[in-house]
């Protein structure tokens, strides 16, 4: 609608308003119908609108819905958008009078805002519901893996042996970290603005509340102006989602370097790779580089929008709606896929025990505990355990030998450096440098020892199960207020 006849120009037709027409049509048709009859329920139980008008609105929408195919509509610029049109229509069913009377104490501002709220809340679920099944996927998988043993690298460089389980249940933490911000960011979407009309509320006696309980929200947002003007909803979950990908890319990238021909200890099995073209013997866990770019553009899509929003007005303006809005749905389209693949992934891969084996030979990667067991042992002081520990190491690496058959060079740099004969015998020292019992000895609150590790994977599904009744409880309620509003709305088209 607009108070100029030349409106619009055509190049803005084409350029903003079409593509506009046609994201409401692909995204927000629905969320437009349960607003317009929780409206015109609201304004009938407040006295409002009289329940002979409401019935007469309350068919018209019904006959709307019915016989306009939004599907095939093309913007041709007679109306500016959706929201008109819907008007245009009731006007030609009802006349001007009582089809305006539809839109008293509401503005395109709070409804705009609720479409949206009400699309991200959808697509927030369906996020937040795969997020949960890769956690639960990850969890199984830790329980599965937890005494099989890996070589844990850091800065690149191999450094000490853990389990899988033990690998896999950090990586838990932190998803259940980022479902936890995910689920707050959804918690704080949950706030309904109709009844905020352009900015300030109305002076009919509306009640947001019943609003907000027809649309499924947990409650009304209360500041008006904040109605419209706050994007912190946006951005907050945008936000959440960019740490998710994040963080999960980081473990995607161990899997593609643990997965590389000189690590080899994860195998990805022959459903999830792909044979080179000309290279007949090259196998390529392609899976893992697709995961990678695609959470890398799941952080990039959230990045856009959140940056849309800097240096932007604290007030109602287009930079936080239409395009930009559908613009961040590809966020979780991408999302979901890495979700969805990554937890097939997961479940899939193995560890290679015997690549294991020979890379923590030749890495020496459980010296550290021999170093401890001297300390514990010999009454030695951490610094020279060290030293005897490191020349161990350096002449079995020198001899070409795993540090298990470098008793000899024990026993030679202990003699030296401590000047006395170690207490260690050989079946002792063969212990002490085991990678087996370098995992067992460390049962310590959030070691990889087995009984650390049964208390933590009983805490993670303890928190998932909390999480997930959580999100249940919030889908629950919005089922039973769609019940409601079509039960609400089927009374008025009884009248």
């Amino acid at each position: 609608m607009s108070l100029n006849e030349n409106f619009p120009h055509p190049v803005y037709k084409d350029t903003v308003l079409a593509p506009l027409f046609e994201g409401v049509k692909a995204n927000y048709v629905g969320a437009f119908r349960a607003i317009n009859r929780a409206h015109l329920v609201m304004l009938t139980e407040t006295a409002i609108l009289t329940r002979d008008d409401a019935a007469r609105i309350a068919a018209a929408l019904v006959d709307i819905d019915e016989t306009v195919d939004v599907d095939a509509l093309i913007y041709t610029g007679e109306v500016e958008d959706y929201f008109f049109l819907v008007e245009a229509e009731l006007k030609k069913r009802l006349g001007p009078d009582l089809a305006g009377m539809l839109h008293t104490a509401r503005s395109r501002n709070d409804m705009d805002h609720t479409v949206f709220k009400l699309t991200l809340k959808h697509h927030a679920d369906t996020l937040i519901g795969k997020a949960q099944a890769l956690a639960s996927a990850l969890i199984a998988k830790a329980e599965a893996e937890r005494d099989t043993l890996i070589v844990a690298y850091t800065h690149g460089q191999p450094a000490q042996p853990s389990t899988f389980g033990h690998y896999l249940s950090a990586a838990v933490e932190v998803l259940l970290r980022d479902i936890e911000r995910l689920q707050a960011a959804r918690a704080n979407i949950d706030h309904c603005p109709m009844g905020a009309a352009a900015i300030t509320t109305s002076g009919f006696p509306i009640d947001r509340t019943r609003m907000a309980d027809l649309l499924g929200f947990a409650e009304p947002l209360r500041n008006s102006y904040g109605c419209i003007a706050s994007v912190d909803y946006v951005t907050g979950l945008y936000s959440a989602i960019k740490l998710t990908f994040l963080h999960l890319g980081r473990l995607i990238q161990d899997m593609q370097f643990w997965s590389a021909f000189e690590v080899g200890q994860l195998h990805v099995p022959g459903s999830l790779v792909q044979i080179s073209s000309i290279m007949p013997q090259k196998r390529n866990p392609v899976p893992i580089e697709h995961l990678r770019h695609l959470a890398s553009m799941t952080c990039g899509r959230a990045d856009a929008v959140v940056n849309t929003m800097h240096n932007t007005p604290f007030t109602d303006m287009n930079d936080s709606e239409g395009e930009v809005q559908v613009a961040g749905y590809a966020a979780f389209q991408s999302g979901a896929r890495v979700l969805d693949l990554l937890a097939a992934l997961i479940s899939a891969v193995s560890i290679d025990g015997e690549r294991v084996a020979k890379n923590s030979d030749a890495a020496c990667i459980t010296v550290t505990e021999l170093a401890d067991t001297l300390v514990r042992r010999e009454g030695l002081s951490f610094r020279q355990a060290h030293e005897i520990a490191a020349a161990t190491a350096r002449a079995v690496i020198a001899a070409g030998k795993p540090l298990g058959e470098g008793f000899e060079a024990f026993s030679a740099a202990f003699r030296e450096l401590a000047g006395r004969d170690s207490t260690l015998d050989r079946p002792a020292y063969t212990e002490a440098v085991s990678a087996r019992h370098f995992v067992a000895v460390r049962e310590r609150f959030g070691g990889p020892g087995p009984e650390a590790m049964n208390e933590a994977l009983r805490t993670y599904r303890a928190t998932l199960t909390r999480l997930s009744e959580q999100q249940a409880a919030d889908l629950a309620r919005v089922e039973k207020a769609e019940a409601a509003l079509a039960a609400a709305f089927g009374a008025l088209l009884q009248e």
